[in-house]
């Protein structure tokens, strides 16, 4: 971490300070190193800083500061800020409140992005239908940007890496904190295909207050909002909301009428947000000219060497788990036979088998 990263670490941690600090005495001072070298007296005759803030900017030998330090540094942490240029991603410059400071670990690509989001206690079939569509986008070098959260937010980020392409987590806590400590293995995962990052200091603790300060930043980072089974007054509505304010697109997997989680995305739907069924939905509306996806090159080219038999079996798979038996009616094939066939697409990769008999179209 370079003095000037350091520098906006001293500032950050300044306790009151925050970012709607940060940006007044910017615009009062015109630079970090003024602001650092100015007295508490001057932020608060020139900036407007509360007296009991401007005195307590931490020095490069205070132990909060250097114990922050340590560990931003230990996780390969850097830290860009809205006056850095190009290194500031450019669509989350243009919101109405960007962040003034972006902690990141790994690396934000510089293509086309996708926000996804939805409940933390989707169905199954939301959780499918998420995982297949963001691998598919993934692999067509669409960028999915989640929070990280149980639920379709892991499905989403997973789905990406089953695409072999990138993902990109925004978190409601500060960027040394694993929340929910559950996704450790998957935040592993994140940073090695994209990015993790976060607005809020280092130690800050995942309150319920945050993370609608970190939906804004996920869909302020994307071409558009997809949003997968969401209750009235969640989370991920508030998400689309922003993705409205910031002039984005809005998409909508349709909800079972009669579940709570159904009724967000579906009142989504009645306000005009584009419904999804199938990643070619949302490709149709931001990429039109994007190339067929190497998952799907992959499972026409394995379509064509198979026989009309196995072809009406793989034909019948999809990412909702089908039990061996219902392929058996749906084939009209014997059950010795479906089950010859489906061993033959395992091998070949065509074909995933879930617990229960239970099987979904290969990964």
């Amino acid at each position: 971490m370079n003095l000037e990263q350091q520098g906006w670490l001293r500032l950050h941690l300044t306790r009151g300070l925050g970012r709607v600090g940060i940006l007044r005495l910017m615009e009062a001072f015109g630079s970090l190193d003024t602001i650092l070298a100015a007295t508490p007296a001057h932020w608060r005759e020139k900036a407007g800083i509360r007296r009991d803030v401007a005195g307590g900017l931490p020095e490069t030998d205070a132990p909060v500061f250097l114990k922050n330090l340590q560990r931003l540094q230990k996780l390969e942490v850097h830290i860009v800020s809205l006056w850095d240029g190009d290194d500031y991603p450019a669509l989350l410059r243009t919101i109405h409140d960007p962040p003034a400071l972006l902690y990141i670990r790994g690396r934000i690509p510089g293509q086309q992005a996708l926000a996804v989001v939805g409940s933390r206690r989707a169905s199954a079939t939301g959780l499918n239908l998420t995982r297949e569509i963001c691998r598919e986008l993934a692999a067509r070098d669409v960028t999915i940007i989640s929070g990280l959260a149980r639920g379709v937010d892991s499905a989403a980020h997973q789905g990406a890496l089953d695409g072999e392409g990138y993902t990109l987590g925004v978190l409601g806590c500060g960027i040394d904190r694993v929340y929910p400590p559950e996704n450790a293995r998957l935040f592993q995962q994140v940073l090695k295909k994209g990015a993790i990052l976060s607005e809020y200091p280092p130690g800050t603790p995942p309150l319920a207050g945050h993370f609608p300060g970190r939906n804004r930043i996920i869909s302020g980072l994307c071409q558009g909002t997809l949003v997968v089974e969401a209750a009235e007054g969640s989370g991920s509505l508030i998400t689309a909301e922003f993705a409205l304010e910031q002039g984005r697109e809005v998409f909508a997997v349709p909800g079972p009428v009669h579940l709570d989680t159904g009724r967000g995305v579906n009142q989504l739907l009645k306000d005009g947000a584009y419904l999804v069924t199938e990643p070619q939905d949302i490709l149709q509306v931001l990429w039109p000219d994007r190339p067929l996806a190497k998952v799907r090159q992959k499972e026409e080219s394995l379509a064509r060497c198979l026989t009309t038999q196995q072809l009406k079996v793989f034909k019948n798979l999809g990412s909702e788990p089908l039990h061996v038996d219902d392929l058996v009616r749906k084939s009209g094939l014997t059950p010795m036979e479906v089950s010859a066939i489906l061993l033959h697409l395992e091998l070949q990769g065509g074909v995933q088998q879930l617990p229960g008999m239970r099987f979904i179209r290969g990964r």
